[in-house]
């Protein structure tokens, strides 16, 4: 199969490309594992010019009035969507998801941006009451230059929230992407561009993780870290954040629970489940995961999901009809398959796929397993991959308080008829993000973060500018001095 073509790849710092930086970390196409590129790698000393860089632009755009700072990067959506076959090809590319939800990023990306950008438009101050001769004023001013990091599996979502939130508050960033998934982060940064963003105000580094967070974190030019990852490198980062007393916003991984309840159609929930569960091979953060089912409703809702998990069209993403690419990368297909065979070892029943398609390319099938022991390391241990752990309870009850067991709290999802029992899974579950019957998850408007381990503060909704935004408190007399 014939696929378009792939951007170069480079490092975006002060309003141009560098491409002859020398790099060792290849793009494969998960699909067939053949070589994209080769990723150019930032030093030390590239990084200090992006650093320098960041806070030229910083000095540009927090100056720039709040309007025109949305005419310009109301020129970047524009672009972006005049690109959106391009850029959905990109992503199709390094992370082989289909086209149809590559197309989805990006416009979802754009509904983001065209949020923050009315929200940039709308971040007040206000005037406290006073006395005569006395003025208060609370003042909403951007922090200043950002750090961010963001991961592979959201090439464009992830990043674009980070650079629509910082730019439409008036700060400027510099942000390290995911060397697997490059090209999308590459082709957004050149919209930007293209729109006449000031150089400096957005930069873009790639290379070793370590060097590049430890230099940013501790730099004095950046004011605020945000991240999106791993829960080890979250704790991480922030840990670096703590040592400069900078503030930080980390969104970290979960482990979704799914209560179904008595009394709901089953089979239904258990073809939703399915659609779910296996979009972008689960590889998403808030992928549901844990299927905790009334001992009533299990085994209709075990055999619906399984049947449309087995009918799911696995394949090249570009090809007619395929529902699921592969995993993201060779250690991915891996840590799928321990989980799997050492969950089936303690005991859990394989109800549908549970093992790996074909010998080229990074396909796994879709993987349901019924009956999983809550010893097994797949009941602990986000599986980032497609597969589905069932497990039966006699109440509400215990399917709450297993689906709190765990130190993390991003997503949530629960399937109920009876109004009582939606309320108190509104209260008792423990996450930053509640569906109930329904898999979707907030769009921009709405705030997006987890609890417990699962992060600290808030993307998107009336919250999205928060971060990159400080406080400031004058108060001035009105008499001469």
């Amino acid at each position: 199969m014939s696929h378009p073509a792939y951007p170069r790849i480079g490092l975006f710092i002060d309003g141009r490309w560098e491409v002859d930086h020398e790099g060792s970390f290849e793009v494969r196409n998960p699909s067939d594992e053949s070589v994209l590129a080769c990723v150019p790698a930032a030093n030390a000393a590239t990084l200090d010019r992006a650093l320098a860089a960041a806070q030229k632009g910083f000095e540009v755009w927090r100056d720039t009035s709040p309007e025109e700072r949305a005419r310009l990067l109301t020129r970047a959506v524009a672009l972006v969507r005049e690109r959106l076959e391009t850029l959905a090809q990109i992503i199709t590319l390094e992370l082989g998801k289909p086209i149809a939800d590559s197309r989805f990023e990006v416009a979802r990306t754009c509904a983001i941006m065209e949020w923050d950008i009315g929200e940039g438009l709308r971040s007040y101050g206000r005037i406290n009451p006073s006395g005569p001769g006395m003025q208060q004023l609370v003042m909403r001013l951007p922090i200043g230059p950002v750090a961010a990091f963001t991961p592979w599996n959201a090439p464009l979502g992830s990043p674009s929230r980070k650079i629509s939130g910082a730019l439409a508050a008036g700060c400027s960033i510099v942000v390290k992407g995911a060397e697997e998934t490059p090209g999308a982060l590459c082709a957004y940064a050149q919209c930007f561009a293209d729109a006449g963003l000031p150089p400096g105000v957005l930069n873009v580094v790639f290379g070793d993780p370590a060097l590049i967070s430890a230099h940013l974190i501790a730099s004095p030019i950046t004011r605020l870290v945000t991240f999106t990852g791993s829960i080890a490198v979250g704790k991480h980062l922030s840990t670096l954040a703590a040592a400069q007393m900078k503030p930080a916003v980390m969104e970290l991984g979960g482990h979704a629970p799914v209560i179904v309840c008595d009394g709901v159609d089953a089979a239904q929930v258990g073809r939703l489940a399915a659609a779910a569960k296996f979009r972008m091979a689960g590889q998403i953060c808030t992928s549901p995961t844990r299927y905790i089912v009334h001992e009533k409703m299990y085994q209709p809702f075990v055999q619906a999901f399984a049947e449309a998990a087995s009918a799911i069209k696995v394949g090249d993403g570009f090809a007619a009809g395929v529902q699921m690419g592969p995993v993201a990368n060779r250690r991915r297909l891996s840590a799928i398959g321990e989980l799997v065979d050492e969950a089936v070892s303690a005991g859990a029943r394989i109800a549908a796929g549970g093992k790996r398609i074909g010998d080229k390319g990074f396909f796994y099938a879709p993987t349901v397993l019924a009956d999983v022991p809550l010893t097994a390391r797949a009941m602990s241990v986000e599986p980032f991959g497609p597969l589905g752990l069932c497990v039966p309870v006699p109440s509400l009850d215990d399917a709450i308080e297993l689906a709190n067991s765990l130190p993390v709290g991003l997503s949530g999802y629960a399937f109920t008829n009876a109004l009582a029992d939606a309320e108190k899974l509104s209260r008792g579950l423990e996450c930053g993000i509640m569906s109930i019957n329904h898999f979707g998850g907030p769009a921009a408007d709405m705030p997006f973060g987890g609890i417990k381990q699962s992060g600290i503060g808030r993307e998107g909704g009336h919250e999205s500018l928060d971060p990159y935004t400080v406080t400031k408190m004058v108060s001035q007399k009105t008499a001469r001095v």
